[in-house]
């Protein structure tokens, strides 16, 4: 698995983008997409609109993905 980030093809609201994620990121987005039973382009685009300007969506899909794991953690204590 490379630790460079990858480019990542997503649909958001029609308009075709592409965010650059790590491998690990970018799996654990998809299983929470899964867990939520929500389609990836769907949590994406939700995603996309709750960011602020001065956070680029890849950089709020790794929050994202952050804040769940904690969620999940704290869920367990």
């Amino acid at each position: 698995m490379t630790k460079r980030p990858r480019k990542h093809s997503l649909t958001l609201r029609g308009h075709r983008t592409s965010v650059s994620l790590e491998e690990p990121f970018w799996l654990a987005f998809k299983r929470i997409a899964a867990r939520k039973d929500r389609p990836i382009n769907e949590l994406a685009a939700e995603i996309d609109e709750t960011r602020g300007a001065d956070c680029g969506l890849a950089s709020a899909i790794r929050l994202f993905v952050l804040n769940d794991l904690q969620q999940q953690l704290s869920a367990t204590e």
